[in-house]
């Protein structure tokens, strides 16, 4: 009988050294946050450009707190913009991408610059080493692309010759509630050329592409980079300290804590805004000013009644709403955005004429809470339907009420295009002379309902509703709460 084998012992069972992580290096690591960050800016931009809806500027969303590689983030953003209809064409020609790497556009843009006409990118990404891989087959296309448009560089396709953009001063405007304005002076001075400006009491004058950003002052909250136009609109308001005042659009907050910094740190200060990303960032900027008169208010400034008792003693209002933002286009950059091409001129006419319906709306309901005694206007446009065509429009609601013009900065000399009785009165800054263009308009009310003989039988609320229909029979409730919910801001 055939003996059997004892059972073989089993093999105790190895275990596999983890495999060593793969280490980066520190200039690795910071191009790939570059272009994570980069297409994060990028992405939030193009979906504002293609909804047709106001956002933060890319510098603004560059310099938030929230991004850490700042300057390898900003400059491969507008890198990429410069070249993103070649980059689209590029693509569509080589066809290499499928449905994942679709939705992931605006990382796919970052990367094919870097891979086209910038450095090539670390393999430490998916994205990286997906389109690396697929690197001869859209360089091969891009030389399509140059056949196609009888091109044979690539500065001739992307036509770079672009016209001189005057050099615009750096504005630093000094936060009054951490530091005067002297010692700001003192400290900047000790590398930078720096002087008063002749304007604005507050406000610094530095060279052409004087880089702050990283400055200690900045970062603590003592200074604040602010443009000229910018910094006059809360001071034409001029507020008293012991006033209640509203900011009816203010994110991202740098004319808000301006006020505050006006009000001396009294009174209070009702900031007004209704997109949930923007209150945050508005929230951020008065913690790092150390504002304390400052109460955010997320919500519609639409949808405030000027009858509620919590708005009785309001006596000023500051309203910078939504706009083309055609006098800051080359600060903002948003000449780099699809929507600006030279064949939108149907687009922008559209985009303008809604802007204006919703400015006007936002004007008339400013100048009817009782108890305010000062309104400003502004808007960082150049249009006149943007502005003089606003102000015209709400000019008999506004005498109706007891309001007339104002003349902020009176030693001014550029004021109101001559299109409306009162011209004089309006401020414009030009994008030539003063480098930005900005327009204010300041209301300021002489006379209370109460005084008017006319309607000192009458009650003054009822009689100020009917005109309002009169003067705004086509302001439709509906156009505006779509208006203010984004599709058209």
């Amino acid at each position: 009988m055939a003996r059997r084998k004892p059972n073989a012992a089993p093999k105790k069972a190895t275990r596999q050294a983890p495999a060593a992580k793969q280490k980066f290096s520190s200039a690795e690591r910071s191009s790939l946050y570059a272009s994570r960050e980069a297409a994060k800016v990028l992405g939030t931009v193009l979906r504002g450009d293609a909804e047709r809806r106001a956002v933060a500027s890319i510098k603004s969303l560059v310099f938030s707190p929230s991004v850490r590689n700042k300057r390898g983030t900003f400059a491969l953003v507008c890198e990429t913009l410069k070249r993103l209809d070649v980059i689209k064409e590029v693509l569509e020609i080589a066809n290499v991408l499928n449905s994942k790497w679709k939705r992931q556009e605006p990382l796919i843009y970052i990367i094919c610059y870097d891979i086209l006409f910038g450095k090539e990118p670390p393999l430490i990404g998916d994205a990286e080493k997906f389109l690396v891989k697929r690197k001869d087959a859209l360089v091969s296309s891009l030389a399509t692309l140059l056949v196609r448009k009888k091109v044979e560089t690539v500065d001739e396709l992307l036509g770079l010759s672009q016209p001189n953009v005057p050099l615009k001063p750096r504005y630093v405007r000094v936060n009054t509630l951490k530091m005067d304005v002297d010692s700001a002076m003192q400290e900047l001075g000790k590398l930078y050329k720096v002087q008063k400006d002749e304007t604005v009491p507050d406000l610094l004058v530095m060279p052409p592409g004087t880089d702050l950003h990283a400055h200690h002052l900045v970062k603590n909250g003592r200074i604040f980079l602010q443009g000229k136009g910018s910094a006059m609109v809360a001071a034409a308001l001029q507020p008293e300290p012991s006033w209640e005042v509203i900011d009816a659009c203010s994110a991202p907050g740098n004319k808000t804590i301006n006020l505050a910094a006006l009000m001396k740190g009294q009174g209070k200060i009702i900031a007004c805004e209704l997109n949930e990303e923007r209150v945050k960032r508005l929230e951020q900027t008065v913690k790092l000013s150390g504002a304390t008169n400052v109460e955010v208010f997320h919500g519609d400034f639409l949808g405030l009644d000027p009858e509620d008792p919590s708005f009785a003693k309001v006596r000023a209002i500051l309203l910078d709403p939504s706009c083309s933002g055609s006098g800051t286009i080359t600060d903002r950059l948003d000449h780099l955005l699809p929507s600006h091409s030279a064949d939108n001129k149907k687009y922008d006419s559209i985009r303008l004429h809604k802007l204006a319906v919703f400015q006007k709306k936002a004007l008339a309901h400013a100048l009817s809470f009782p108890q305010v005694e000062r309104v400003v206007y502004s808007t960082c446009s150049i249009h006149q339907i943007e502005n003089e065509d606003v102000v015209s429009s709400v000019l008999p609601l506004a005498s109706s009420l007891g309001f007339e013009l104002g003349t902020p900065f009176p030693q001014w000399q550029r004021r109101g295009l001559p299109v409306l009785a009162g011209s004089e009165h309006l401020f414009r800054m030009d994008p030539e002379e003063d480098k930005e263009g900005f327009f204010i308009a300041l209301f300021t009310k002489t006379k209370k309902l109460d005084d008017d003989v006319e309607s000192s039988d009458e009650i003054p609320e009822r009689e100020c509703r009917r005109r309002r229909r009169q003067s705004y029979p086509f302001l439709w409730p509906k156009v505006f709460f779509r208006a203010w919910n984004g599709q058209m801001r």
